[in-house]
Formats: structure tokens, C-alpha cells, sequence
């Protein structure tokens, strides 16, 4: 489950990546899914408001049933009771306990979770169309009678204090809170929706019964159902069975007007590679009348084209830009420009504040302020292409912006001028009320050898028993059907060996495309010259040939088209712009400026966040994972150096390209409002004429023995929660049959989330950690198997002896008769689950390619897990695995020995 917000996770992505763009497309059209024209809406008798929305990409359906509270309306003192109540929403209900529904759960084979903001609660499912009615079944119950047992708290507790722990251990976390409580000081917003380990040591289940009585009521929620499902049937199935729940008397809500703070300034010590300085502004929420006017105007300050961004290609920032993070009723803007390590925040300060104090007075420019007004309009047009994409898009509008349907954002939007813009710029970028805060990069020492966790406990499980589902459940999950053949996509070979795959899909008036060169740094890059892979990345948004940076952002703009050059390339665009989308990005694919300038730049940047990067904790952390993986000199182990990426220079970065960029290892993959024959056409005009030189290379790494048993720590000052990994290679390919097995085996282990052994262990009966997880991963030519969590200190030696163990029963002996059918259940459900939006097409196809497999892989999954037994999954794990194998690593605040 999650709390908080967004950009508590955004800050940390500057580091390591330039400022993103959403996909998007041009047009001022409002697409009939995101208006009322194609929408079934009602309110029950009871008040329950219902939105269904039709969309044929996938038999595939979204539930998000929106309780129209959160931490806002926490008692005082319990800043956290909207979480823990989330928490406990999956602790069971009236007719249906906690293990029936983990047990349903992973039989629907989708995804299921939840989310806790400051003014909305959210649950959401994705799964089988056929499977609606179980969906709303599981979200009736639990709105019409929760268990709330004070036992059933007490294990919850445990849990979400390490969810605490783990967000704690972020800077970026840490930062957004104390940014939050000075901008938002004397409201509810003050408080992050997280909560605290002293309101949750003092919280009963008393008190989250009280706050569930009080705001978990059909009257205060607004129930989004999405997907290939019949409006009007889906309607009566919603009266049928959410009618009965009685409406109640919901309290009076708490007003929220932040008065704006004075100046403040705020240091903090962080993990990362690089130090961050940033302002912060009050800004408004999503429910004001000026909310569209904020958003283009944060647009604008975002923009590749801006003053911000452009302190990168200056030199003067190593990242630059702008995020707006609104809520309800309030937000906060934050201007954050990334400098070297060891570098003069000081400097980097003074530019940001030089750049919004000029855009404060001169205001921005009219081109940008309507560049950003086509591209928030045409962003909506992308909804349909992803069933819980559109859910979501309507769910925010109904909830936080109080629209009747996200279309009636696209007047505002539109009604925005660069004059409204500029007034409201030089109101909120007021000096006077900024919250300056620079995060400093700190070093915590490099990995040493491990002697091993103390406290070697004993754990010991109780009986597996098989789940007993209700009547209507059981009568929907419990038949395994036999998996039958999916269409498969358009695929063909240019002359030059290009592989070009498309999936039309008509659902809206959209295409996007992704693609992929195959290349292994690793086994590319000259000696000495290591970091010339990401320098030649970084370079190709600094333009073209026929186009400086500034006149293809311009070009792109104008269509709009969003698109991105390089190792792995996209493009999303309007149906009727897909030719002059792909011309330009085979003008940016093909024919890279790398102009000598910008080279200069990219190289001293990037050479000043390596130095950064080599002596942070999470470096160190995946560094350690991987030296107790292969062997010494493994071409893995090649790192980039300050001083390798100083001895580039632009020829070098020429010649790599011409040398790994080849059409003979290239894929690209068309989805959306496309036809074959049309994709191919434009495929063969735009990429048909480029030539490979030379035989195609060797990419695969070499295979690897067995690793030996080894143990090393990380320390990490700033963290307060160890990350834990426990991982050995495995000595098949992808290519055998037997991972099919081991996916499947994977699945009871830890896979299924919610109904998993190491979840049931480390989690639901003790409350070692928040979060576990196993999983295999596959190259061509090697596999890894993991287990991943995070625990306090004092909880990592005991959650290591559960885990273990687990490991070790799935070889001794067969999953049981009901851990099977769940496992076989999820995996084969979720298969078609997997082309429910169209990046999630793209993805599959990309990655079984880059695999060297074929692209039916599912069909040949379904078929083995639906044939396999118990015995044949005992059997592979016994083969595959070596419970004496695991290395373990650490990243943590204090050793663990």
C-alpha cells in the first residue's frame, strides 16, 4: 500500500535522468472516453456515485472505488489513521476473512493495492473482464462490515511502522515532509499521509473503527469501473450489489488555506550522488479556479526550451527543473537545479534564483505558455491507450478537481493566456515566501566483508490449510480453464534486418512506438573509454543534423509529438501526425548531431556525477550484489571512472555509435490507430535506407559458474531501514523449458504478493518487514534468482531465517494441492493482463526480443504452467536452486553483525 506523495519519489529520479516528458498527442478534440458521450453514470439511492467506461483494448476491467477521505481528516494526534485503515481494508470483512481474500486476490491473477493521499483514499483492481462481479463483490463487502480486530491490528502494525521505516530512509521523503510542514503549517496538510511510529504505537483498533464508521460510507465515495465491459449491465450488477449498503451522516470537513510562511532554509545530508539545490513556492490546488493556469505555468518552467532546463546544456547545472506537486486544496512548486558532489550550492542557487526572479519580472515566453497548453489538452488523448490509465484519468478528475468528466479540464486549459500565466508567475515566485533547501551528497563508506546476522532465530510455520472461498467466488475462480492460442502481431524484416512488429489497436486516435538498438556496453565500450555508452545516450537530445536542440524541441512541439533518441527510442503522436512523427525521430535516431559544444558539456558533467555515483551507498549496494554474482574481471564489472569518461573524446563517441547503432539489432514496435501495411510503409521511407558495416557482433556475455556463499554490508547514514538481498545465479538459460517451472514454483514462494509464503511469514504473521519479494531474472546467456526485503536493523537475521527456510521447503517438498491451483491461477489470469494498455504491448514483445525469444513465449508459459504438477515444480527447484548458495548483502544504517 502507498501514502504520500509523488514527488517524494520524483526528486529521487533527477539524479540519475534528465527531465521526462509524458507521452502525449495534439488535439483539441475531446475523446468520447473522456466525456459523457460514451459513459454510463449514476448515484444509487445509498449516494454511491458509479462511472463506467467502455474500452475494448483488452478483456480487461478496472475497478477504483474512491473514498473521498484521507489523512486530512485524521484525529488529532493520529496523523496516520487513513493509512492504517487502508491497511486494514485488506485484513477482511463480513464474508470474506483476510485469507479468502488473499486467496481470491491471487486467483483473479491481477493487480490489487491501494493508495492514502491527504484528501482521497483509493482501491484499485485490474483483472478479467468476466471477473467484474467479484471485483465489486470484495469492495461491497469491505464498504459494508470491516473486521477491525485488535489482534489482526497488532500484526498490521508491525507492518506499516516498516513502511515508515522504509520512507524514512529516503532523503526525498524527508525532505517533502519538512517541506510540507513549513508550507503548510496550522492545516491537515502539514502532516504527510504517511503517519508516525508514535501515533501508529498508540493507535486501537477502537480508533480506526471509529474513523471507517465516519467516512467509509457509499455517499462519500465515487466507485470508476473501466475496461471491455457492457455500461448498462455493469450498471445493474453495481445496484445489485452495493445498494444495500446504507448511507450515513458524514462530519463536517476541516477548511484548508495554508497561510504562505516566510522565507525558510533547510539542509539535509542525503545518499545520493549528487546535491540538489531547490526553492519551493505555495502554490495552488487542484481544485482552484487557477489550477489550470498553475499547471501551464509549471509546464513552461519544465520545459527542454525554458531558462530552467537550459542551465544543463550551459553547463552550470548538471540537472535542471521544475515539479508541481498540487493536492486538493493546495500544492507547492519546487525549482531544483543537481550539482557535482563537492560542488558550490551556493552557485547553483544563485542561477535558479537568477532565472525565476527574471521570469518573475519579464514574465515567459507566449510560444511556450501555448506549446504547454496543446500538450496538456492532447495528453488526456493517451488515456484510452491503457485501461487503468483511463480509470485513473477519471478518477482524479471526479475526485481532487471536482469535474463531472476529465474533459471539462480542456476548456480551462484552453481559456489559459501567457498574461494570466505571467500575473500568476510573478505572485507566487515570491523570494520572500520560498523554502530554499539544498540536499548534500554524503559518502557512508564502501561494502566490506560480512561475518553474518547474529540472533539466528528458529521460525517455524504454521500448517498450510486449504481456503475455504465463498460460494460466489468459488463458483467464479475456482475452474482453471485450459489456455487457448492468442492473435499474434504483424512482423516482418527490412532488408537491412531491422525487425519491425505492429499490434494495431483502434481505440482511440493514437500510436505509439517503441524501439530498441541490442547492445552490451559491457562488451562495446574501448578500454579505457568506460562511460561512452551514456555520454553518446546523453547527446542525442542536443539535436540533429538538419535541427540545433532548440529547433527539434520547436518541431516536436508543433505537431505535438513526444519522442526520445537513442539506445531504446519512442514516439507518441496523433494518427494523423505519424509521418512527421517518424520522420523526425529517424532524424534523431539516425543522424545525431553530437555537436562539439554540447559534447564538452555532457562529458564534464557526466564525468563530475560519476565521481558522485562511484561513492554512493546505492552504487556500492548493486556494485556489491554484483561481485558476488561473477567472477573477478568479469566484463560486468567494468565501471566507468572520472577519469574514463574525461579521455573521450567526440570521435570516440562518433565512431561508437557507428559501430553499435545497427539496423540488424534493432526492433521497433507500432501500436495504437496504425495498419500493418501503413506502419511498414513509413518503417521502410524513414529507416530503410540505413546500413550496418561489418558482420553483425557477438552480444552475449559470457556464462558464469556457480557464485560461492559470501556476506557484505553497505553502510548508508542516511537510512534507518536496511535493504536486504539474498541472490545466486542459476546455472539454466531462458531458453530451457524449466523456467517456466521455477516462474510458476516462484510464484507460491514469493511472486503472488498477498498470498506468498515469504509475504505470509516475514510479513502477515510477524511483521518483520513491509515489503518481500523473489524473482527470477534472465539474460541470454544467465539467470539470477533473489529475494528482496527491507526490515529494521534488529528484524534482518530473523527475516533471513524465515526466508531461508521458505527457500528450503519449496525443495524438500511439493506445493500443496491449493498452492498450485492459486499459483496456476495468477499466472495464467494475468497473461491477457498484460495487454491492457499499449505500453505494456510494446514492453513484452521489446523485451522477448532482447531475450532472443519467440514472440508466442506467453502461449508456451500458459501451456506449461497449466500442465504443470506439483511434483515437476518440487523438482526444479530442487534442480535449479542451492539453498547454501545465496550471497547476502546489506545496505543499511548500522552493520547487522
Amino acid at each position: 500500500m502507498l501514502a504520500g506523495t509523488a514527488l517524494s519519489s520524483g526528486l529521487v529520479g533527477q539524479v540519475a535522468h534528465a527531465q521526462q516528458v509524458a507521452p502525449a498527442v495534439p488535439s483539441t478534440r475531446i475523446p468520447a472516453a473522456l466525456s459523457s458521450a460514451q459513459v454510463v453514470r449514476a448515484t444509487l439511492p445509498n449516494g454511491l456515485q458509479v462511472v463506467i467506461i467502455p474500452n475494448r483494448l483488452a478483456p480487461v476491467v478496472t475497478t477504483q472505488l474512491n473514498y473521498l477521505v484521507g489523512s486530512a481528516e485524521a484525529p488529532e494526534g493520529f496523523p496516520g489513521t487513513a493509512h492504517a485503515l487502508e491497511h486494514m481494508m485488506f485484513r477482511g470483512s463480513k464474508g470474506l476473512d483476510k485469507d479468502q481474500l488473499a486467496a481470491v486476490g491471487t486467483r483473479l491473477g491481477g493487480s490489487y493495492n491501494a493508495f492514502t493521499t491527504e484528501d482521497v483514499t483509493r482501491y484499485f483492481y485490474t483483472a478479467q473482464a468476466k471477473d467484474l462481479p467479484v471485483l465489486l463483490k470484495i469492495e461491497a463487502l469491505r464498504m459494508g462490515g470491516l473486521t477491525l480486530s485488535e489482534a489482526d491490528w497488532d500484526k498490521e502494525r508491525g507492518a506499516i511502522e516498516q513502511e515508515v521505516s522504509r520512507d524514512l530512509s529516503s532523503p526525498a521523503y524527508r525532505y517533502i515532509e519538512q517541506l510540507q510542514s513549513i508550507l503548510f503549517a496550522g492545516t491537515p496538510y502539514a502532516h504527510d499521509a504517511l503517519g508516525t511510529r508514535p501515533s501508529f504505537d498508540k493507535t486501537k483498533a477502537a480508533l480506526l473503527r471509529q474513523f471507517y464508521e465516519k467516512w467509509y460510507a457509499p455517499n462519500n465515495a465515487i466507485l470508476v469501473i473501466a475496461g471491455d465491459i457492457n455500461p448498462v449491465t455493469t450498471l445493474e450488477q453495481v445496484r445489485e450489489i452495493f445498494g444495500p449498503i446504507p448511507r450515513r451522516t458524514i462530519p463536517k470537513r476541516q477548511d484548508i488555506k495554508p497561510v504562505p510562511a516566510p522565507a525558510r532554509t533547510l539542509s539535509l545530508p542525503t545518499d545520493y550522488p549528487v546535491g540538489f539545490a531547490t526553492l519551493a513556492f505555495p502554490m495552488p490546488g487542484r481544485a482552484a479556479a487557477d489550477f489550470a493556469t498553475a499547471d501551464i505555468l509549471s509546464d513552461v518552467l519544465s520545459s527542454q526550451r525554458g531558462a530552467l532546463y537550459d542551465l544543463v546544456p550551459q553547463g552550470k547545472a548538471l540537472m535542471a527543473g521544475f515539479e508541481y506537486a498540487p493536492k486538493k486544496h493546495a500544492g507547492f512548486g519546487l525549482a531544483l537545479g543537481a550539482f557535482p558532489k563537492g560542488g558550490d550550492s551556493n552557485k547553483m542557487l544563485a542561477e535558479l534564483r537568477g532565472v525565476l526572479e527574471k521570469i518573475r519580472k519579464d514574465g515567459v515566453p507566449a510560444e511556450l505558455v501555448e506549446a504547454a497548453k496543446r500538450r496538456e489538452v492532447a495528453q488526456l488523448q493517451f488515456s484510452a491507450n491503457s485501461v487503468s490509465g483511463l480509470a485513473e484519468t477519471w478518477s482524479d478528475a471526479l475526485t481532487f478537481r471536482g469535474l463531472e468528466s476529465p474533459g471539462d479540464a480542456v476548456a480551462a486549459y484552453e481559456a489559459v493566456t501567457p498574461e494570466a500565466v505571467n500575473k500568476l508567475a510573478a505572485t507566487l515566485l515570491d523570494p520572500t515566501h520560498a523554502v530554499t533547501a539544498v540536499l548534500v551528497p554524503e559518502s557512508s563508506g564502501k561494502a566490506v566483508a560480512g561475518k553474518g546476522f547474529g540472533g539466528a532465530e528458529s521460525f517455524a510455520s504454521a500448517p498450510d490449510k486449504p481456503v475455504k472461498l465463498p460460494e460466489w467466488a468459488e463458483k467464479a475462480l475456482m475452474q482453471l480453464e485450459a489456455p487457448q492460442p492468442s492473435k499474434q502481431p504483424y512482423v516482418t524484416t527490412l532488408a537491412n534486418g531491422l525487425q519491425l512488429i505492429v499490434w494495431p489497436a483502434h481505440v482511440g486516435h493514437t500510436v505509439q512506438v517503441s524501439g530498441q538498438v541490442r547492445q552490451k556496453p559491457d562488451l562495446q565500450e574501448p578500454e579505457g573509454k568506460e562511460g561512452i555508452s551514456s555520454v553518446a545516450e546523453e547527446l542525442f537530445s542536443y539535436g540533429t543534423t538538419q535541427h540545433n536542440r532548440l529547433a527539434f524541441r520547436k518541431a516536436l512541439d508543433d505537431i505535438p509529438a513526444w519522442e526520445e533518441a537513442g539506445g531504446s527510442f519512442s514516439l507518441a503522436v496523433q494518427t494523423p501526425d505519424f509521418e512527421k512523427g517518424m520522420a523526425l525521430l529517424a532524424e534523431n535516431e539516425l543522424h545525431p548531431a553530437f555537436p562539439e559544444q554540447a559534447f564538452q558539456v555532457v562529458k564534464a558533467q557526466s564525468a563530475q556525477a560519476q565521481g558522485g555515483v562511484l561513492q554512493s551507498p546505492g552504487y556500492l549496494f548493486e556494485r556489491a550484489i554484483e561481485k558476488a554474482l561473477v567472477p573477478p574481471k568479469d566484463p560486468t564489472l567494468r565501471e566507468a571512472t572520472p577519469h574514463s569518461i574525461m579521455a573521450i573524446s567526440r570521435d570516440d563517441v562518433v565512431k561508437y555509435y557507428q559501430k553499435t547503432w545497427r539496423p540488424d539489432l534493432t526492433t521497433i514496435v507500432i501500436t495504437g490507430d496504425i495498419t500493418p501495411e501503413k506502419a511498414k510503409a513509413v518503417v521502410e521511407k524513414e529507416f530503410g535506407a540505413w546500413k550496418a558495416d561489418g558482420p553483425t557482433p557477438n552480444l552475449d556475455l559470457p556464462t558464469v559458474p556457480f557464485n560461492k556463499p559470501s556476506r557484505a554490508n553497505v553502510p548508508d547514514k542516511s537510512s534507518v531501514q536496511d535493504e536486504v538481498v539474498l541472490a545466486q545465479n542459476l546455472g539454466l538459460l531462458v531458453s530451457n523449458p524449466d523456467h517456466f517451472l521455477l516462474q510458476l514454483g516462484n510464484e507460491v514462494l514469493g511472486g503472488g504478493l498477498f498470498s506468498s509464503r515469504l509475504y505470509r511469514d516475514l510479513r502477515v504473521k510477524t511483521g518483520y518487514v513491509y515489503t518481500v519479494s523473489s524473482a527470477f531474472s534472465w539474460s541470454r546467456t544467465r539467470a539470477n534468482y533473489s529475494i528482496s526485503y527491507g526490515a529494521d536493523p534488529d528484524k534482518v537475521g530473523k527475516a533471513r531465517v524465515a526466508a531461508m527456510q521458505d527457500l528450503k521447503d519449496m525443495q524438500s517438498a511439493a506445493p500443496t494441492a491449493e498452492e498450485l491451483s492459486l499459483a496456476k491461477a495468477s499466472l495464467l489470469r494475468s497473461l491477457p493482463l498484460r495487454r491492457a494498455s499499449l505500453s505494456g504491448i510494446t514492453s513484452e514483445y521489446l523485451n522477448l526480443t532482447q531475450l532472443g525469444l519467440p514472440l508466442d513465449t506467453a502461449d508456451r508459459a500458459a501451456q506449461a504452467y497449466y500442465k504443470a504438477s506439483a511434483e515437476d515444480v518440487q523438482a526444479a527447484f530442487k534442480k535449479w536452486l542451492r539453498a547454501d548458495g545465496m550471497a547476502q548483502i546489506v545496505k543499511g544504517p548500522t552493520p547487522t553483525w
